[in-house]
């Protein structure tokens, strides 16, 4: 399995580069909570430090201050695999935020992922992306990212109950 999410941000690339630098600290980061659950590391951007959110737990594997952020998923998390933030120059030499994973999926991750985590996925990037565009320049160029029916309906299931 393959998934990328990229947004052109209209902010010079150093900018976009403190975003990944600031990414897991809680008082400047602009990782979406309280919406989504906190990413946590146990020694902040540093390969080796572990962590993760909610229960997708992985390991720093490179920190490339500036430009990129990556990471190995533990094997018990379902995922064999990778995930990375990264800045690069994209269309017409613009900077660019993305956000990949190149993973397998095993065990129950075979069918959560399809029907689920791919979606809750992909609604917690964008909201991150809309966060990093909104601090890197302001404002946003198009409306704010809006959750699917089917991710609320999955985020009013897996809600914690009291």
């Amino acid at each position: 399995m393959k998934n990328v999410q990229r947004r052109v941000i209209p902010a010079p690339p150093e900018r976009l580069g403190q975003v990944i630098d600031e990414i897991t600290d809680p008082g400047r980061s602009v990782w979406p909570r309280p919406a989504w659950p906190d990413l946590r590391l146990d020694n902040g951007p540093t390969p080796g430090s572990s962590g993760g959110h909610s229960t997708i737990r992985y390991t720093v594997t490179a920190y490339e201050p500036g430009r990129r952020l990556a990471f190995a998923f533990n094997q018990e998390t379902g995922l064999d695999g990778w995930h990375e933030l990264t800045v690069t120059t994209g269309e017409n030499g613009r900077p660019t935020l993305v956000h990949t994973i190149e993973a397998r999926t095993t065990g129950p991750m075979r069918w959560r992922w399809p029907l689920a985590v791919r979606w809750l996925h992909e609604a917690l990037v964008q909201d991150l992306l809309d966060n990093a565009e909104l601090a890197a320049t302001g404002t946003l160029a198009h409306r704010p990212a809006r959750w699917s029916p089917w991710v609320r309906l999955l985020r009013w299931w897996l809600r914690p109950t009291r």
